[in-house]
Order: structure tokens, then C-alpha cells, then sequence
């Protein structure tokens, strides 16, 4: 052999050696491996053996893939948390009112942004209930308490109102070394407690509120949240149902998927105004107990998405049914202030428990929440809200008080946003009239709004559109075409889903489709706000009008 075929050989054998020496050195880091990578239930492998010999070869001679190596040579470990690996329940999430529809709504936005050409000049998002994004101006006076309390030297400034002044140092003398940048109690501030507890006597009439029933929340979705949390148990056919309305707010099936809870639907009546039928809890309610353990019966009133608003003589049927039923009542009431049809007025959970008697008021458990996002502040970025308990077990309110302290607390500015609404200017203090002007210009204007998005909606053919009692929403009915609906069933795509991304792309008008929110079988909805300026609102129905006929004309 000549010298360079010898050395040559000798490489190789150097290379295999090497190989066979990092085999077995990696091995011993394998799960289920013992002392230097051999197998615990494999005899040994002499040196001679042909398995020995095909461990000493590299990936890649063995006709295996070869390691993926970083920019340094090193072998990338593997990720602990992959898709396979992940908490199961999280994939089974989903949340309509910011899913793919918005997500092409900002994509488009970016689009028009770098000068690419659309049939449209701007991307108008109806998806969703932001009331200032969408052009509401907040409330002078909350937003002056609220830089008072940011910036305490603006106290010195003699152009801000005394009344907004004492309100910021009654705030900032509740928090920690006077700073809202200070942790609270977990609960809440208690002087911001006792004042919510004020609020709901004086909304209730007299029912009293002991501030220990309150807590303070990061909005109400938080509250909400945290009561189906300590609700939920049990495997099989004893594991925690909850009964929710269809159409409904997806935070409800987000939260319910999220801790493995099984969601038991009801309907709403479409035909009657969306109202709710004791008959159609009790079908819901008999049906799930064949599966599940019903626990829990939530309402919301005003209504999200379909902007109902309960009659006092429902609201009585409900507590009757949950009484009967032995479930626990959640009360969504954070609309309560949004109520604009003729005929209709808002009634707490709270308010007809109590005025039922004590064979409801004493046993009956109720959660009711409340937010500083909705009705005429829209203040949706501080996240504040509350919650109130009823017949709550004091054990398990004891969980509760551990289970909120675990977040520590809510966002302070939040609670002191939430002061303001409950303890809103008095007649004879400064801010008083300016403040009852933009109140009343707010809800005015829903008002007006509510009533131009069913009239509008109303004359076209093909979509039908319930009378927007309360909330800040409608959710018409449209119909689909058959051609339609078998292009989009071909592609994958729920029919109203398919007809809203067309809206989308030949329109900039970002709705959400109502299979996001539930709706029966064979029947196709979106949901849209009622928030736009009214100018931008009617040019937002008269493009939803355009394109439902040009849709229906080119599928039929």
C-alpha cells in the first residue's frame, strides 16, 4: 500500500473512533440510558459485534438525517415546549373577536400604508367593542383625576377643578406611600370598595352591599374568569358544565376550553327578540346531565352580542330556575348603562334577588360583574371592574381572597378609574354639568346610532336585523346563497366566515362572523359595533348594503 493510501486508512479509522467515542458519550445523556449510553434492558455490545460497528458510523452513513447544527457546530437542543408538547386545553382556545378577520384587517391597514392600491381607502374595524378607538371622547373629568393622580404636582395647577382635585387626594391617601404606582390590597383599595358598595345600593334602592363582597378586578373578563375557575371539577361525567346563550361572547367558550370545562349551550330565541325561554334552559340543562355536572348558569344583560335587554319578569324565571336546579348564577352586567329601546330598562341580578324574599336572597349564589370598558366611558385600556358575591360558602370565599392575591392586585389606575364611575361628580360641584353634557351626548348618540343600524340594515334583502335594545352591538341575519356556501365548505370555511373576509378585501369593513359567537344550524350572522362616528356609520351600513347585494348577485 503506498504512504498516501496508509494514511489515508489511518484517517478513517481516527474519524471512526472519534465517532464510536462521541457515541457513546451522548448517549449517556438519552432518557432511559445507563452508564455511557447502553441500553438498561440491552446486554452490552461486544466491540466485535455488527451493532457496535453501526453505532461507530455517523448519522449520515447510517442513512439517518443529519443533525441540524448551529452557526458554532454545536447540536441545537431540543425545544422542552412544542406544539405536541404544549397544555392541550390552550389549543382548543379560540377567540373570534380578534381572530383571522383581524388579522387580515391589520395586514390590510399595512397594506394601504406602503401605497398598495384597494378598492378602499381605509380599514373601518367594526369587530369590536372599542369605544374610544373608534372615536368616543372620554370623559373630561375621569381623565382629570386620573393625571392628577399620575402627576400629584398638577394638584398646585389652578385650572383643574377642586372637585377633581379631592377626588385625587382621597385616591392617592388610599394608596401606598401616596403613589398609584404602589401595590394595593389584593382585593381592591378599600375606601374604592366602600364606594362601589355605595354605587350598588343607590342602583338597587336601598339593597344593601357590604364592601367585603367586593372584589376588584382587571375588567370583568378577569372576574369572570377567576369565579369559573373556582367552579370548575370533577373528570367525565362529573366534570363542571356551564350553561351559556348562544349567540355569546367567545370570552365565555375561550375560558370554558381553557380549563377543560364543558360548555352546555342555550339557545336565544332569534324570533322574539332574542329573548331567553325557561323552556330551552330546562332542554339545555336535561341534555348536558346525561354528560356532565351543570354547575353554573351565566347571563348577560344587556346582551353581547345580540344587544337584548332582560325583562324583570325573565330575570325572575332565571333566579326560579337556578334555585330549582341548584346551579350558580354569573350575572355579565357590565352594559348596564347601554340600554336605548323604548319599554326597556336594565334590572340587577342583585335587585330582583333580594325584592324575590329571603327564600331566593338567602340561598340563591350569585357573582355579578361590572366594568369601566363599557357603557358612556369606554375606557377599555385601564382595565378596571368589579365583582360582587352573594351566598358565597366562607370557605371557599377564603380561596377566593387567596386565589386574587396570588395576581397581587388589579392595575391601580384601573381601581381609581372605577372610583370615578361609581362616584361620579354630585349636583353642586364643579364638574357636575359639564359632566352630565358629555354623559348624556355619549348615550344619546349610541342611542341614535343603535336605531340608524337597524333601519339601514333593515332595507336590505336577504339580512334581518333584531332591534338593538342595549349594548354597543347588532347581530344580523343574513342569508347565504347555496353557491356560495358550497365554495366556502370547499375551502374549509364556515359560510359567514367566507362571506366576511369577502367584505374585508372588497370593502375595508372588518365585521365578525356570527359562527365566532354560536348561532342554530343552517342560520348565518355577523356581529358589528354600533361605535363609529355616526357619519362613518352610515357610510360603514351603506357598504355592508353594496356589497350583501353584490355578493348575493354574483352567487346566485
Amino acid at each position: 500500500m503506498s504512504a498516501m493510501g496508509l494514511h489515508s486508512k489511518n484517517v478513517r479509522l481516527l474519524s471512526l473512533g472519534r465517532n464510536a467515542l462521541l457515541a457513546g458519550s451522548n448517549g449517556g445523556q438519552r432518557s432511559g440510558s445507563g452508564p455511557r449510553g447502553r441500553s438498561l434492558t440491552s446486554p452490552p455490545l461486544s466491540s466485535s459485534s455488527p451493532a457496535r460497528a453501526l453505532s461507530s458510523l455517523s448519522a449520515t452513513r447510517r442513512g439517518l438525517p443529519k443533525p441540524k447544527m448551529s452557526e458554532n457546530g454545536v447540536v441545537p437542543r431540543a425545544k422542552v415546549l412544542t406544539i405536541d408538547t404544549m397544555n392541550p386545553t390552550v389549543k382548543n382556545v379560540e377567540y373570534a373577536v380578534r381572530g383571522p378577520i383581524v388579522a387580515r384587517a391589520v395586514e390590510l391597514e399595512k397594506e394601504l400604508s406602503e401605497g398598495m392600491k384597494k378598492p378602499f381607502a381605509e380599514v373601518i374595524k367594526a369587530n369590536i367593542g372599542d369605544a374610544h378607538a373608534m372615536g368616543q371622547q372620554p370623559i373630561t373629568f375621569f381623565r382629570q383625576v386620573l393625571a392628577l393622580c399620575s402627576y400629584p404636582e398638577l394638584l398646585n395647577d389652578s385650572t383643574f377643578p377642586e372637585d377633581a382635585k379631592s377626588r385625587a387626594r382621597r385616591i392617592l391617601q388610599s394608596c401606598g406611600g401616596n403613589s398609584m404606582g404602589s401595590y394595593s390590597a389584593s382585593q381592591g383599595i378599600d375606601s374604592v370598595r366602600q364606594d362601589v358598595a355605595r354605587y350598588i345600593e343607590r342602583r338597587d334602592g336601598g339593597v344593601p352591599c357590604d364592601p367585603d363582597d367586593i372584589y376588584l378586578t382587571t375588567g370583568a373578563s378577569d372576574g369572570i374568569m377567576t369565579m369559573l375557575k373556582l367552579l370548575v371539577c370533577g373528570e367525565g361525567v362529573t366534570r363542571t358544565g356551564v350553561m351559556i346563550s348562544i349567540p355569546q361572547y367567545p370570552l365565555y367558550s375561550a375560558a370554558l376550553a381553557e380549563l377543560g370545562a364543558v360548555q352546555i349551550n342555550y339557545y336565544l330565541n332569534e324570533e322574539k327578540c332574542w329573548s331567553l325561554d325557561i323552556s330551552e334552559l330546562q332542554r339545555a340543562l336535561d341534555e348536558a346531565r346525561h354528560h356532565c355536572n351543570p354547575r353554573a348558569l351565566c347571563i348577560i344583560n344587556p346582551g353581547n352580542p345580540t344587544g337584548q335587554v332582560q325583562s324583570r319578569e325573565c330575570i325572575e324565571d332565571v333566579i326560579r330556575f337556578a334555585a330549582k336546579e341548584g346551579l350558580f348564577l354569573m350575572a355579565d352586567e357590565v352594559y348596564q348603562d347601554n340600554v336605548y329601546a323604548d319599554g326597556c330598562q336594565f334590572h340587577s341580578f342583585k335587585k330582583v334577588l333580594f325584592e324575590m324574599g329571603p327564600e331566593y336572597s338567602d340561598t340563591v349564589e350569585l357573582a355579578s360583574f361590572h366594568s369601566t370598558s363599557k357603557c358612556y366611558m369606554g375606557e377599555c385600556g385601564f382595565r378596571g371592574g368589579y365583582m360582587e358575591i352573594i351566598n358565597m360558602d366562607d370557605e371557599v370565599k377564603a380561596q377566593l381572597t387567596k386565589l386574587v392575591s396570588v395576581r397581587l392586585c388589579p392595575p391601580v389606575p384601573g381601581q381609581a378609574l372605577m372610583d370615578l364611575v361609581v362616584n361620579p361628580p354630585q349636583p353642586g360641584e364643579p364638574s357636575y354639568d359639564n359632566f352630565i353634557k358629555e354623559r348624556t351626548a355619549t348615550l344619546s348618540a349610541l342611542a341614535e346610532k343603535a336605531k340608524l343600524t337597524e333601519q339601514i340594515l333593515n332595507t336590505v334583502h336577504g339580512i334581518s336585523c333584531n332591534p338593538v335594545q342595549g349594548a354597543m352591538y347588532s347581530f344580523p341575519r343574513i342569508i347565504i346563497p347555496e353557491k356560495a356556501v358550497k365554495e366556502a365548505t370547499d375551502k374549509g370555511q364556515q359560510p359567514d366566515m367566507f362571506y366576511c373576509m369577502k367584505m374585508l378585501e372588497e370593502t375595508g369593513i372588518c365585521l365578525v362572523p356570527g359562527s365566532g359567537f354560536g348561532q342554530k344550524d343552517g342560520t348565518y350572522h355577523f356581529r358589528m359595533t354600533i361605535l363609529p362616528p355616526r357619519d362613518k356609520l352610515q357610510i360603514l351600513l351603506n357598504k355592508v348594503k353594496e356589497f350583501h347585494q353584490k355578493f348575493t348577485k354574483h352567487y346566485s
